[in-house]
């Protein structure tokens, strides 16, 4: 029992579910009947069927070890404490109105722990929007949409729900799903330090961005960012506006530095938005780590090209001169007008630009390879060339794509698919490079 039922369960009981669409049970619903196992709707007040799945009167008449719970805040305590009856090991409470809504919600959060240790129940929540585990069938959410969610490579542990709703649907709206979304709510005992490992072990997720409000579990937290393998990042938020933050997740008043110092002696970055949060994810586990700070930067468009090299290197990251025997190479592909130092800038897109990237990825002197190119339809993106590259190099390349969406998108597709993450826009571009640079000091 516990928090492998959390992410593991072999049946789901939705406590509170309704057939009345709107409603936050129904809502639930929608989203758990996704799920391989067995699916329980749970409510005495309910007649007939809801999705295909005929309602129980208690989770007790069930064999589910996952239990979501769709009641109000009072009715949420005698419902954990049905579930640890029933042999449930792990519960997601939905409801807000524990420690975030003052003394009453503290004392019912307090009754809640209480039970969960008692029966050893992992709770997650409570004020949470859930966890949705899509490789697994797992959408444990009232969050319409979340069911069609894709499979991807970057998990979110959030104490926000919007953050990790936004987050999750910002990934699946580009194109690279999730591997785990998990709103953490008040953390009533399912905190940062319970679920950064199990997403450490697992094969799936290849990166962790992290939502924090703060936690008072902090000295928990950072022994599992040390003890983690798989790169995190982190968003701090609630620096300021104290009060605010204690009524939306009742978290800890807690200095941004001390999460800072966590995060980055231990290899973990820090971003400052949730593009921010998912970018530097997404390069961190798309790329194999960089040998140093020297960046190759090639480009089909010399302004946007200047723009990602004043960004990095107010970054601090380096510029190296390229060989004689690059040089040699370029000056055999190069027109007259275009510039072949580093920067690279082949004016725009060339039947040659492949070769043009093979030649500085190649390099002795580079470390990091960035890319920036426009779409042309007679030409597509250099796919053949950069397949090679993956294959002969152990170098991070980063590729910045512009285009219309449609044509560009199968290009793009197979970039993912060979470890060479794409952004839409020069600051993402340079940004994820930062990062890159930034990993190994």
């Amino acid at each position: 029992m516990g928090i492998s039922d959390l992410l593991d369960p072999s049946g789901i009981a939705v406590i509170g579910a309704s057939a009345t669409p709107g409603k936050l049970g129904n809502d639930a619903m929608a989203n758990a009947k996704e799920f391989d196992g067995p699916v329980y709707p749970v409510n005495p007040k309910g007649e007939g069927e809801v999705y295909g799945y005929e309602f129980v009167d208690s989770v007790a008449d069930t064999d589910a070890d996952l239990a979501l719970c769709c009641v109000p805040a009072p009715a949420t305590p005698g419902v954990i404490e049905d579930c640890g009856e029933a042999g449930v090991g792990a519960a997601v409470v939905f409801a807000g109105g524990f420690a975030e809504a003052g003394a009453d919600g503290e004392e019912r959060q307090a009754e809640i722990r209480r039970t969960a240790e008692e029966y050893d129940i992992a709770v997650l929540g409570p004020n949470t929007a859930g966890h949705i585990i899509p490789h697994k069938k797992i959408f444990s959410s009232f969050v319409p949409g979340f069911d069609e969610i894709e499979t991807g490579e970057v998990a979110i542990v959030a104490q926000s729900g919007g953050i990790g709703v936004t987050s999750t649907f910002q990934l699946e709206r580009e194109g690279y799903g999730i591997s785990g979304m998990y709103g953490l709510g008040n953390r009533v005992n399912t905190d940062f330090d319970d679920v950064i490992p199990m997403l450490d072990d697992d094969p799936q997720t290849k990166a962790i961005g992290l939502h924090i409000e703060g936690t008072a579990e902090i000295d928990q937290f950072e022994a599992v960012v040390e003890d983690a393998d798989t790169p995190i990042v982190a968003l701090k938020s609630g620096n300021r506006m104290h009060e605010f933050v204690k009524s939306h997740t009742a978290a800890p008043n807690q200095d941004y530095e001390r999460y800072e110092e966590i995060l980055t002696n231990n290899g973990g970055v820090m971003a400052d938005s949730v593009t921010e949060l998912l970018d530097a994810s997404r390069v961190l586990g798309k790329s194999p780590v960089p040998d140093g700070p020297n960046v190759g930067l090639v480009t089909a468009q010399a302004g946007p090209g200047i723009m990602m090299a004043d960004y990095l290197a107010d970054r601090g990251a380096n510029f190296p001169e390229l060989t004689d025997e690059t040089h040699e190479r370029l000056d055999d592909l190069l027109l007259g007008f275009t510039y072949d130092e580093n920067p690279v800038d082949t004016g725009r897109p060339m039947p040659e630009f492949g070769q043009v990237i093979d030649a500085v990825a190649r390099d002795d002197n580079v470390d990091i390879v960035l890319v920036y190119e426009i779409f042309e339809h007679s030409l597509g993106y250099p796919v053949e060339e950069l397949e090679q590259l993956s294959a002969d190099l152990d170098k991070p390349i980063v590729f910045t794509v512009a285009g219309p969406y449609d044509p560009l998108e199968p290009d793009r597709k197979r970039m993912e698919e060979l470890g060479i993450p794409t952004f839409d826009a020069p600051e993402r571009g340079a940004y994820a490079t930062s990062v890159l640079v930034d990993s190994i000091r």
